[in-house]
């Protein structure tokens, strides 16, 4: 007779881990807590009592039992997550003198969601160039990078030196011509205003271009006027550009302005933009317009080198913004700067992990491309207003 020990076995049931709703990660790397498992819960029903065989005692052996999941590393994670983003968030509030919302009544990760909203508007409101800000994390903490930008649009800053020859030319206007060239000569050697005769310029090569493009046409009268306007194009920029090389012009800049007497309003207008040209040179001395000149993110998988439009294409002293030279330049130029993705912008970027944080702002070339707008369009319109 078989006297096997008799075991009761329970009904046991595989209990289901109990599940959390996943938040979709707003922010950076979101925290998401694990469920705790529920452990195997033996019924309290009672089987009738049965005997088995000698195999049965290894039936425990065959239960799976889930682990138990530890929740205090994702917790403190979170923790830890959660005072970076405050102290950060901190930081870049007292930067740009601002109130940030309370949000501590709300659950993480909703109160960084609402916060990071909350800057975001508020900034916009006081800073013009401001372009976003993303939350970083990496091994050892979550912080703030943000990144300002000067937006210049689709605009060529191109500053024609032809009608300034002809003011030189005008003695009516021989102390508008003097005060203009001392703007010029602070663009020229200040700035860094690129000059359209000086071979490592980009204006410089296509000019060249349209050169031999005429000198490879056939002989007409159009041809011929063509030729004229490219030489003029060169003799009167190699004219205008010995003049601006004169440091005397920033040497008596002051001078000339204040001795300066508007006439009319072409004189007017003259006196505002040097005005404005002097305040930057004596506020920024040294500073000059690639400063902050930064290239955009590029895809790591595009392979495409020449997908940048570089500053020094788009800002530039030229020969003229009118006639068929100009026209050319302006449609080679347009179907080059179609086959781009991207344009160098000034742009200032600024981390706020508890390093120094730079003082550095955009200032400087919010001026300075309303001073190249302003030049550009009255010297443009110089032979509409003249007197």
């Amino acid at each position: 007779m078989n006297y096997a020990t008799q075991h009761h076995i329970g009904n046991y049931q595989h209990t289901r881990t109990e599940t959390t709703t996943a938040i979709a990660p707003t922010v950076g790397r979101v925290c998401q807590l694990d469920a705790k498992t529920k452990g195997c819960k033996p019924s309290a029903e009672r089987q009738a009592e049965i005997r088995t065989n000698s195999n049965a005692t290894n039936g425990i052996l065959k239960c799976t039992f889930l682990p138990k999941l530890k929740t205090a590393k994702s917790v403190q994670a979170c923790q830890k997550t959660a005072r970076d983003f405050h102290k950060s968030l901190s930081k870049l509030a007292e930067h740009h003198s601002i109130e940030p919302m309370q949000t501590q009544d709300f659950e993480f990760p909703y109160n960084i969601v609402l916060s990071m909203w909350d800057m975001e508007t508020k900034v916009k409101r006081t800073n013009i160039n401001w372009e976003g800000f993303k939350l970083i994390q990496d091994s050892k903490k979550t912080y703030f990078t943000s990144e300002e930008r000067y937006n210049t649009g689709t605009t060529l800053y191109y500053i024609p030196v032809v009608p300034l020859f002809q003011i030189l030319k005008d003695q009516k206007r021989k102390k508008t011509a003097q005060l203009l060239l001392s703007v010029c000569s602070y663009l020229y050697h200040i700035a860094q205003i690129p000059y359209y005769r000086q071979e490592e310029s980009y204006l410089y090569w296509l000019y060249e271009m349209m050169n031999d493009w005429v000198e490879q046409d056939e002989e007409t009268a159009e041809t011929e006027t063509n030729k004229r306007e490219l030489r003029n194009a060169e003799y009167i920029g190699d004219k205008v550009e010995q003049k601006l090389f004169n440091l005397i012009n920033l040497k008596v800049f002051e001078k000339r302005l204040n001795r300066f007497k508007s006439v009319d309003t072409f004189d007017s207008e003259c006196w505002k933009i040097a005005r404005n040209a002097f305040a930057l040179y004596t506020e920024y001395p040294s500073e000059n317009i690639f400063r902050n000149a930064t290239l955009p993110e590029k895809d790591p998988y595009d392979n495409d080198e020449n997908e940048i439009i570089g500053m020094e294409k788009y800002i530039s002293f030229i020969a003229d913004t009118k006639g068929w030279l100009y026209e050319s330049l302006s449609d080679t130029i347009n179907n080059e700067f179609n086959e781009y993705g991207a344009m160098e912008e000034p742009t200032i970027s600024k981390q706020f992990d508890g390093s120094e944080i730079p003082t550095a702002n955009l200032d400087f070339e919010n001026r300075l491309f309303d001073l190249l707008n302003d030049l550009s369009g009255l010297l443009y319109e110089y032979k509409t207003i003249e007197k």
